[in-house]
């Protein structure tokens, strides 16, 4: 979580696919998976973002953080000029 904190985020990247790798544990996963997610929603890849706060949910459904994320950018995409 360092590298994600001072954003070097294709680092962080690499470090959660490798954990995603070695993480057997669903609830754990989830939040790999949650804070991939939250990379993808800093760096404006939405699509990605969703796809990864979903896969979050069906492994945590328990997850408010990664609904609110979810909303947030569905909000922002709504009121975005294409």
């Amino acid at each position: 979580m360092s590298a994600q904190s001072e954003g070097n985020y294709a680092e962080a990247l690499s470090n959660y696919y490798e954990a995603m790798r070695l993480e057997i544990d669903p609830y754990d996963r989830s939040y790999i998976l949650y804070n991939i997610g939250l990379i993808h929603t800093s760096n404006g890849e939405h699509t990605k973002a969703l796809e990864y706060y979903f896969r979050a949910l069906e492994r945590n459904p328990f997850l408010p953080q990664a609904f609110n994320n979810m909303a947030v950018i569905c909000h922002y995409v709504r009121l975005s000029p294409l």
